[in-house]
């Protein structure tokens, strides 16, 4: 993930959520002590996250319809799942990441 991606996808998860998202909160999303952990989110913005900070807001970016579920979450496509109930599973997918959202930002 680059800088003007992680830019884009707060944009993106606020609009998910229904309120806007600051760097604070994007540090409390990715675990970040608080303080010092907005100013390595607008770091982040210029040179892009590094590690399992990278990972995990690939994973939380799910809860936006702007980008497409993971192959390894997707399990909605299997065999055993009807055609005409996999857009309600997918949608209930992405309102539970939304959910895990708004409770790690308290």
């Amino acid at each position: 993930m680059t800088g003007p991606e992680l830019k884009k996808l707060r944009n993106d998860l606020g609009d998910a959520i229904g309120k806007p998202l600051s760097a604070a909160d994007m540090a409390k999303l990715c675990g970040l002590a608080p303080g010092s952990g907005g100013d390595t989110i607008r770091r982040w913005e210029v040179s892009g996250p590094s590690g399992p900070a990278g990972e995990l807001l690939r994973i939380l970016a799910m809860a936006s319809d702007r980008y497409p579920i993971l192959e390894n979450f997707n399990v909605f496509d299997r065999f055993n799942i009807p055609q005409k109930e996999r857009p309600a599973r997918r949608a209930e997918f992405r309102e539970q990441m939304r959910n895990e959202i708004r409770r790690r930002l308290g």
